[in-house]
């Protein structure tokens, strides 16, 4: 089970003392990889990850992502995407000084950027690979022809989709990353779940003495074995259940009852 960090406040004061301690306790639970960006914050949150994991625990992964930029200065600014090749170079190299590591185990491009070539935004984060700045590439909300595409450019080691137990939109996607040995990082992996909004969750759910939340996570480490879920909270009794949902095991009969649930298929 991974951890997603977009959730946790960076602004001074108790919120980002709780963020802190968030963070420590995943680590403590076993967390092994914990999910970041750029956009969070603009690297306020990569610096939030350093001041409370480092020096890093020995098989903690930091990934961050790049390709989103803030146009312009004050309350007008935007985020859009930007893959140009010296942004990406640039939010590296941020990313390297603020989570205090000379290398990035994961990186990956947030979007693919229509407006620049999508060899010219691999291309500058092969070169960042070749010098040592980059261990591993990846993706994030891309479709199978685009994970064809950059194959062809760079060894794709993973893919950050939407996808959840009622939300299979990429399943398609996933099939690929399945048959590459690619691993597949869902986003918003409870989304819709968390709340027992399905009677079919909340009823699976209470046979098995666990959340919605829980189920709905066991059901994708089940699914497929390249997924690695990456839920985020901000509250560590949150992230504790949410770990735990790696211990629940569905019978076959369950695992039929949630695969039959198409909601956003």
């Amino acid at each position: 089970m991974g951890f997603g960090a977009m959730r946790l406040p960076t602004e001074a004061g108790p919120a980002r003392e709780a963020s802190l301690a968030v963070a420590r306790r995943a680590v403590e639970l076993g967390v092994t990889l914990i999910d970041t960006a750029h956009l969070y914050g603009g690297g306020a949150n990569e610096e939030l990850l350093a001041e409370a994991l480092y020096p890093y625990a020995d098989g903690l992964h930091i990934t961050t992502k790049v390709g989103v930029a803030r146009s312009g200065s004050g309350p007008a600014a935007e985020w859009k995407l930007d893959g140009r090749p010296y942004v990406l170079r640039e939010q590296v190299e941020h990313a390297l000084r603020r989570l205090r590591v000379e290398r990035v185990e994961l990186l990956q491009l947030h979007r693919i950027d229509p407006e620049v070539p999508l060899a010219d935004q691999l291309g500058a984060l092969r070169e960042l690979q070749t010098e040592g700045k980059i261990g591993r590439i990846g993706l994030s909300e891309i479709t199978v022809a685009e994970l064809d595409q950059a194959r062809e450019i760079v060894d794709v080691a993973s893919v950050q989709n939407r996808y959840s137990l009622v939300d299979r939109e990429h399943e398609p996607v996933l099939a690929a990353c399945e048959e590459a040995g690619i691993a597949f990082l869902p986003w918003r992996p409870v989304a819709g779940a968390a709340s027992g909004s399905t009677a079919e969750i909340a009823a699976v759910a209470g046979e098995l003495d666990a959340t919605p939340a829980q189920v709905a996570l066991a059901w994708l480490l089940d699914h497929s074995p390249v997924i690695l879920p990456i839920p985020g909270t901000a509250q560590i009794d949150h992230l504790e259940e949410n770990v735990a949902a790696a211990r629940i095991r569905l019978t076959p009969a369950h695992r039929a009852r949630l695969d039959r649930l198409t909601l956003s298929t």
